[in-house]
């Protein structure tokens, strides 16, 4: 496909004469592609039945005659007003038994049979007519979907929720008992009683939990249903643009669709964090993934926020999604809205047309993609470690977190992720294969299924390593404690006696490795006793712990296995792992390889930084041949291959 740079534009907002000028600015930047229509179901369909296509089909035409693709989008995330006045049934239920205002967007109940039906028809309409256009390479269905404030409450949710729950537990003494409700006199007399979760209350851990998934559950048919029509009519690239975040299960919402599509919007200082989701998102699918949503300067909604972009920042936001394995980058938007909810968000440029600073970055991005695109797209990024982020384990601790304030995502990327930025790593969740991973990580991983369970330990025992915790295999599938151990599996697994689990995350024990180095111990605190065969590597060091393991290891066939009791500093997770870099580098550097040979270095945080290479080595994208220690600009990126062959 090549690499695609572009940016969310709303042709139904301006007149044609606009348009033409609009795409004149987009040839002048290197802009290869638009997405469009997303919002657009009020002018595709003024009226019920009556659709009008003839407007977008023109600038799908114009754009692919200036040598622009299209990305086609679905409009289910705002039916029009008439609709939605006419079915109020379609509009979602707030927890406090309102139906949602017609003032925005996504608000559209994902149970609705007539929503439902109405997302048929346009797809369908849509499809007939742009499936077959040699200028659309992708399509997006519906717009950052989401439970939205927990979901939808109305009685047709309610009912299907109870039906879900009994698909699941079969009878409601089932349920009771995995939920335990016994406690508090709180038994169910049948499914009938049970009622969601609404906010402002006390709710039961088992019962969020369940209402979120079946939510989610409800988000995967609702987006299946769409994917399933534009495939039959023969669209290609088919998905749907998700947030920075997995408690709506990119794995299970993405099982049917062809590409993961990504959306995000961080501080001029958070750049390096979006590495997580890059090698989170590349390893779902073997297709590249895309940036369907990105600023390209400030946010905002009637107000600009999150601050000002200093040049080079847009230019480091484009190429590190590029660097980790995407083949698009878009950003939001391409020209700022005159008027409307989000009059104050920024773009690239502004709603008179004139271009804000942050074009340079793009034209600076675009020239280098014309001399390296081909070498990014022919390697691929294979990755020997593995880090789980879990889906079922960000619910888990959003219904039950044990730890106040436990923030799922940031524990993995703070403790964890960020020992890894000079390395390849795949960030996967608990379906994805195990296969061709020499080391996985799998901490706070709150639940793991049995299927996990039995393909870990056959994977060990064929020489793999697992270094597992803090925090992991505690909880069953509904949010409960095992009560006959700990762990569900892991003290068998393990060879230890867990002898205390303190889940707080205060500084109030010390550890030392057995070499006698100073163990930095924090977040939980487990304390072991070894069973024979298992060693200790690193032991409480004074206090009620003293002489208790934190850390062990203990051989399973021709592999190991490493628990971990706390979350330990990331050098010392380094030498656990020992797997070596790609190059040696400053911290603010971040490394991907292909198997191409092509590395790419990224400099993230507006400093100056370094990197060591063991060789000589051509810039492609300055033509300088390079050794030794090499100095990085700030915000500058080098793509790097061996002069060696």
């Amino acid at each position: 496909m090549g690499i695609y740079i572009g940016a969310a534009y709303y042709p139904e907002m301006w007149d044609e004469t606009e348009v033409d000028k609009d795409i004149l600015r987009c040839k002048k930047l290197g802009i290869n592609v638009l997405r469009v229509a997303e919002f657009a179901w009020g002018k595709m369909e003024p009226q019920e039945g009556v659709f009008a296509f003839d407007w977008l089909e023109g600038v799908v035409d114009k754009l692919y005659e200036n040598g622009i693709m299209t990305i086609m989008c679905t409009p289910s995330a705002t039916p029009p007003r008439w609709m939605l006045d006419k079915y109020a049934e379609m509009r979602r239920m707030l927890p406090d038994r309102i139906r949602a205002d017609v003032s925005s967007r996504c608000h559209v109940c994902k149970t609705s049979r007539i929503a439902r039906e109405k997302n048929r028809i346009i797809v369908k309409e849509m499809a007939k007519v742009f499936a077959k256009h040699d200028g659309i390479i992708a399509w997006q269905i519906d717009n950052e979907i989401f439970p939205y404030e927990e979901g939808c409450f109305c009685d047709d949710c309610v009912r299907e929720f109870r039906s879900f729950l009994k698909k699941r537990f079969g009878t409601i003494e089932n349920l009771n008992r995995a939920w335990g409700m016994v406690r508090w006199s709180l038994d169910y007399p049948d499914f009938e009683s049970v009622q969601p979760p609404y906010p402002k209350q006390w709710r039961h851990p088992s019962l969020r939990n369940a209402w979120w998934e079946f939510q989610c559950h409800q988000i995967k048919t609702y987006v299946d249903e769409q994917a399933e029509i534009l495939h039959k009519y023969g669209c290609k690239n088919v998905g749907t643009d998700m947030m920075a975040h997995n408690v709506l299960s990119y794995y299970d919402v993405n099982e049917s669709l062809d590409v993961i599509q990504y959306n995000h919007y961080d501080r001029a200082e958070g750049l390096a964090g979006n590495a997580f989701a890059y090698d989170f998102l590349r390893p779902i699918k073997d297709t590249p993934f895309t940036v369907m949503e990105t600023q390209a300067n400030w946010n905002g909604s009637e107000y600009a926020e999150s601050g000002y972009r200093p040049l080079g920042n847009c230019y480091i936001n484009t190429w590190l999604p590029i660097s980790k394995g995407a083949n698009m980058n878009l950003y939001w938007l391409f020209r700022t809205h005159p008027n409307g909810h989000e009059i104050g968000h920024g773009a690239l440029f502004s709603s008179a047309g004139r271009e804000y600073h942050v074009v340079q970055d793009v034209k600076r991005a675009t020239d280098d993609f014309a001399k390296c695109s081909k070498l990014l797209e022919e390697g691929k990024i294979r990755s020997r470690i593995a880090l789980h982020y879990s889906s079922k384990a960000a619910n888990s601790f959003n219904a039950a977190p044990l730890i106040k304030g436990i923030d799922y995502r940031k524990y993995l990327q703070d403790n964890f992720y960020n020992a890894f930025h000079h390395h390849n790593i795949d960030l996967i969740d608990e379906p994805h294969s195990l296969e061709g991973y020499e080391v996985v990580i799998s901490p706070f991983l709150a639940h793991i299924t049995d299927d996990l369970r039995a393909r870990v330990t056959d994977w060990v025992k064929r020489g793999g390593t697992w270094i597992v915790g803090p925090m992991s295999d505690i909880y069953d599938a509904n949010v409960s404690k095992y009560t006959d151990a700990p762990y569900g599996f892991l003290e068998e697994l393990a060879g230890v006696y867990t002898k205390y689990q303190y889940p707080m995350d205060n500084d109030v024990f010390r550890a030392k490795w057995s070499d006698g180095r100073s163990c930095s111990v924090s977040k939980c605190f487990d304390a072991y006793e070894c069973n024979d065969g298992t060693v200790s590597l690193a032991k409480y060091d004074g206090g009620e712990f003293d002489g208790l393991s934190v850390v062990t290891e203990r051989r399973l066939g021709e592999g190991k296995i490493i628990l971990l009791g706390s979350a330990i500093n990331t050098d010392d997770l380094l030498k656990l792992v020992d797997i070596p870099p790609i190059f040696e580098a400053s911290d603010n550097v971040i490394i991907t390889e292909r198997d191409n040979g092509i590395i790419t270095a990224v400099e993230t945080d507006n400093r100056e930084g370094y990197i060591e290479l063991d060789g000589e080595y051509e810039n492609i994208l300055s033509g300088d041949i390079l050794r030794g220690r090499i100095r990085l600009d700030k915000y500058s990126v080098l793509v790097l291959k061996s002069t060696q062959g």
